[in-house]
């Protein structure tokens, strides 16, 4: 076996982690929420429609926020389309995944299955083909009490209540060429800033992410950001940041080194940040929002056959990807990444939540099932909460076609209020196990709880309905714990968690 360290102590801290990291995100873009979270009819549809499975699958991931309803599709959206009377809603040609739009599940209902799902709704305004006075309206609506035109029509829509939804995203990727809207830098910047200032009239207490580049291989990444900062930064609270990444070559150790180009990406954006806070002279922090991550790439020709013979049809089965194994070891290496900057990445959301490039996958009329990526997502959620730890990680490395010295254990430590220390791990080496020594002597003489391991021999490995535990977790193969010093065997190619508690507990 190969040898790695990792170096752990209680004063060796991060940051608070945001629980917000572990959001995620629902489009009205093809099955996720027609055939994905509404599906009347459905054996286990709720009185609402909804499928009772599905938000069983949800809760278990611990989601606290899913960004809705874009995403593309909120580029030229009207919100006024999706409240009032279902049957009275128009339906709409959506330009961004060139589909029909029936606007059947609208704002009030997505809250309520929000509020089923144990989570809470992070909010796109239009700013492609809309502006500040409808992103002014649509708070009124949502968060005002009574009586004014808005929130008095939110009442007569049947919440009495206000909906207080408390994060807004302020349009959607308005750097790119593709959008509904697109605009230059200083074009957002500028319409951002007067919606910032209205919306925040209307409910100063809400928290606003601006638009960041869709991707750091952007042409105009870096001067965006610093442009649209320049313009809007004394009344946002969160930059956005969107990264996708694709294995079309088949090539598992590039692949999974791709985690090295998101923390790349999440440093420059934060030191551009802090640039136009010195430039200001400014007092606050902006911190980062990565309201869009994951593996995207399996679907694409898929989805333009698709367009080919069904073009404006109503939720076309678009951007399903089938994820295997290493794109499940590669979401793990995004979700490390995103803790070991959590001082500044308060939220993320993983996109998206349910049959759109998604962990959780249904059949119309039949069964749901946890793709791969399910269970990094989940382990981290469930156990990567309290503060974040730096973890001084001595490992072997490796050079690959895009990036140098890579880490063979990419690892990132928590701490919850209890105590307890959780480590992540990837063993990203295709052949051998690795003995991963721990150093915890500052915790005292933990134990380990608990060691659970995903791995498949075969990195192509899927889920199915009919074989959903193909990939799966199991109980790892631990190690020993003595003088506050673990010795855990890190099988080759894995997803491990390794809780250590106090021998009391």
């Amino acid at each position: 076996m190969k040898n790695a360290r990792i170096i752990l102590d209680k004063d060796y801290v991060i940051g608070r982690i945001d629980p917000r990291i572990y959001g995620s995100f629902i489009e009205h873009l093809g099955r996720a929420v027609y055939g994905g979270i509404y599906e009347p009819g459905h054996p286990a549809a709720d009185e609402q429609g909804f499928r009772k499975d599905v938000l069983e699958m949800v809760r278990r991931l611990q989601v606290p926020v899913v960004r809705y309803p874009g995403g593309n599709f909120v580029s030229g959206f009207n919100w006024e389309d999706s409240v009032g009377p279902a049957k009275k809603r128009p339906r709409r040609l959506d330009l961004a995944w060139f589909t029909t739009e029936s606007n059947a599940v609208g704002l009030h209902e997505f809250a309520d299955w929000a509020k089923k799902a144990g989570s809470e709704v992070m909010y796109a305004i239009n700013l492609g083909t809309r502006g500040p006075e409808n992103a002014r309206d649509i708070v009124e609506y949502a968060n005002h009490p009574a009586g004014s035109k808005y929130s008095d029509l939110r009442r007569a829509n049947g919440a009495k209540d206000p909906l207080n939804i408390k994060l807004w995203c302020l349009g959607n990727e308005m750097d790119g060429p593709w959008q509904m809207g697109h605009k230059t830098a200083c074009e957002y910047g500028r319409i951002a800033n007067e919606a910032a200032k209205m919306m925040k009239w209307v409910d100063p207490s809400i928290e606003l992410v601006a638009c960041g580049s869709s991707g750091s291989d952007m042409p105009t990444f870096g001067d965006w950001e610093y442009t649209m900062l320049n313009e809007c930064y004394d009344n946002i609270d969160y930059v956005s940041l969107h990264r996708y990444y694709g294995n079309p070559t088949g090539d598992t150790p590039g692949f999974l080194a791709r985690s090295m180009d998101l923390d790349d990406f999440i440093r420059t954006v934060i030191a551009i940040c802090d640039a136009v806070k010195g430039k200001k002279h400014a007092k606050k922090q902006i911190n980062l929002s990565f309201d869009e991550w994951n593996v995207w790439y399996h679907s694409r020709e898929q989805d333009e056959e698709i367009w080919k013979r069904e073009k404006w049809g109503p939720a076309l089965p678009l951007l399903e990807d089938v994820y295997n194994f290493e794109d499940a070891l590669l979401a793990g290496s995004m979700l490390l990444t995103f803790l070991r900057n959590a001082d500044r990445v308060k939220i993320a959301c993983l996109a998206q939540l349910v049959n759109v490039i998604a962990p959780i996958m249904t059949r119309s009329g039949g069964g749901c099932w946890a793709q791969t990526i399910y269970w990094p997502f989940l382990h981290t959620s469930k156990y990567g909460r309290g503060t974040a730890l730096r973890a001084l990680v001595n490992s072997p490395v490796y050079d690959c076609a895009d990036y140098e010295n890579v880490p063979l254990i990419d690892a990132a430590a928590t701490m919850d209020d209890d105590g307890d220390v959780t480590v992540f791990c990837v063993n990203r080496d295709l052949a051998e196990d690795f003995c991963l020594e721990i150093d915890l002597r500052a915790f005292g003489e933990p134990a380990l709880r608990e060691h659970i391991l995903l791995h498949s021999d075969d990195v192509k490995a899927v889920n199915t309905e009919s074989d959903p535990e193909n990939v799966f977790p199991s109980a790892g193969p631990g190690g020993t714990v003595e003088g506050g010093r673990a010795r855990i065997r890190i099988p080759a190619l894995s997803w491990n968690v390794l809780r250590f508690s106090g021998p009391a507990k």
